[in-house]
C-alpha cells in the first residue's frame, strides 16, 4: 500500500509508503490521505494526527510529475483531477481541528510541502531539505505555496523564483516549519505520541524534545533579499541582484535565469495576488486556474523531460528568455479555463491553534 493509516492509542498516523520514488503523491494516495484525515478528524477517540513518510530519503519530493510526462497527449488533462483534489486536501490540512503533527525529515518539496507546511505542528530536523522548486521544471510553487511563501515576503520570493533548498532554521522563519528536534529524537517522538491522552499532551511532547535552531543562512542577507525582491518584474529582480555584486547575488541571478521564463513570470504573478488574498481558499484557486493552463505550454513537459526523465539538466525553454514572455501570455494563463474548481469543505470546528514556541 502507497499510503497506510493506522491507530495508536488517541493518535491517527499516516505514513506516505512509497519511499523507492520517495513517496511521491499520487491521486490514489491523495484521495486515502483525504479519507483517512476526515476520519480522525471527526473521530472523538482521535485526539492528534501524526503524517510521517517511509525510508531514510524524506518526507515526500512532490507530487508524481513523471506519470504526467507519460501520459498520452489526449489524457494530459486528467491531471487537473489530481491538482483539484491534491488542493482540496491542501486546504483541509490548514483548518484542521486537532493537532497535525508531521515530521519533515529528509527532503520535503512541492506537494510535500503542501501536505506540510499548512499543518499545525510542523516537525523539521537537522537532515530537513525543503523546497518548492517548481519553476526549474516549468511549472510554479503551488499546494498553497502562494499563500505560504508571500507571507514569508522577502525571503518567500527568493524562494520560489531561485528554488533554493533550505535547512531547518531557514524553514522555520520563513514560516514553513515550527520547531526542530533531532533526527535520533523521531523514534521518541513517535513513541509519546502514541501514549496521549488529550491534545495538550502533543505541545509537551514537542517541547520536551524541541531544540533552538539558531539563525538561518538566508537571515544573514535579509536587507539585501528585501532590497532585490521589491522588484515586481522578475527581470528587474535579477538586475538588481547582478548590480550588488556579492557572491550570493550572483549566484542567486545565476538560479533564477536558469529557470522558465514563463514560470518565472507566472510565479511573480501569483505572489503578488496572494500577498492581498483574504485566505488560502482563494490562492489555491488561482493556482489550480494557471496550473490547468500550464497544461498547454511547452515548458512544464521539457522542464520534467530534463530534471526527470532524460536527467540531463538542460532544458531548453521557450520563450527562453524573460522579454519574450508577454503580460497578456501570463494573464491569459492566470485566467484559467472552464475546468471545474476545486470544492472546498469546511470542518464542523475550528481550526487547531498554531504553533506557539
Amino acid at each position: 500500500m502507497d499510503l497506510i493509516a493506522s491507530r495508536e492509542g488517541r493518535l491517527g498516523r499516516i505514513l506516505l509508503n512509497r519511499p523507492q520514488a520517495l513517496n511521491t503523491l499520487t491521486l490514489p494516495m491523495v484521495r486515502e490521505f483525504r479519507r483517512a484525515l476526515d476520519d480522525f478528524g471527526t473521530d472523538p477517540g482521535v485526539s492528534a494526527v501524526l503524517v510521517t513518510g517511509a525510508g531514510d530519503r524524506g518526507l515526500c519530493a512532490g507530487g508524481d510529475v513523471r506519470s504526467l510526462y507519460e501520459l498520452k497527449p489526449s489524457q494530459k488533462r486528467l491531471f487537473a483531477d489530481f491538482w483539484r483534489e491534491e488542493y482540496e486536501l491542501n486546504a483541509r490540512i490548514a483548518s484542521f481541528p486537532k493537532p497535525y503533527v508531521v515530521i519533515m525529515d529528509g527532503i520535503v518539496m512541492g506537494g510535500g510541502v503542501g501536505i506540510a507546511a499548512h499543518g499545525n505542528r510542523r516537525v523539521v530536523t537537522e537532515r530537513s531539505r525543503v523546497a518548492m522548486p517548481e519553476v526549474g521544471i516549468g511549472f510554479f510553487p503551488d499546494v498553497g505555496a502562494s499563500w505560504l511563501l508571500s507571507r514569508a515576503h522577502e525571503i518567500g520570493a527568493y524562494l520560489a523564483l531561485s528554488a533554493t533548498s533550505v535547512a531547518a532554521a531557514d524553514a522555520i522563519e520563513a514560516g514553513l516549519a515550527d520547531v526542530l528536534i533531532h533526527a535520533e529524537d523521531i523514534a521518541p517522538l513517535i513513541g509519546r505520541l502514541s501514549t496521549i491522552g488529550a491534545a495538550e499532551d502533543v505541545d509537551v511532547a514537542l517541547r520536551r524534545l524541541a531544540r533552538h535552531p539558531g539563525s538561518g543562512r538566508l537571515s544573514l542577507h535579509r536587507p539585501l533579499l528585501t532590497a532585490t525582491t521589491a522588484h515586481e518584474n522578475v527581470a528587474d529582480v535579477v538586475a538588481a541582484f547582478e548590480s550588488e555584486g556579492s557572491e550570493f547575488s550572483l549566484r542567486a541571478a545565476e538560479d533564477i535565469r536558469a529557470k522558465s521564463p514563463t514560470a518565472l513570470k507566472v510565479t511573480r504573478a501569483l505572489l503578488l495576488r496572494a500577498a492581498g488574498a483574504a485566505d488560502v481558499e482563494t490562492c489555491l484557486t488561482n493556482e489550480f486556474r494557471a496550473a490547468c493552463r500550464m497544461l498547454a505550454t511547452h515548458d512544464l513537459y521539457e522542464g520534467i523531460r530534463a530534471a526527470i526523465i532524460d536527467k540531463d539538466r538542460r532544458p531548453k525553454w521557450s520563450p527562453d528568455r524573460l522579454e519574450a514572455v508577454s503580460d497578456e501570455t501570463v494573464e491569459d494563463i492566470l485566467a484559467g479555463d472552464d475546468t471545474p474548481l476545486p470544492a472546498f469543505k469546511s470542518w464542523d470546528s475550528t481550526p487547531y491553534s498554531a504553533w506557539r514556541s
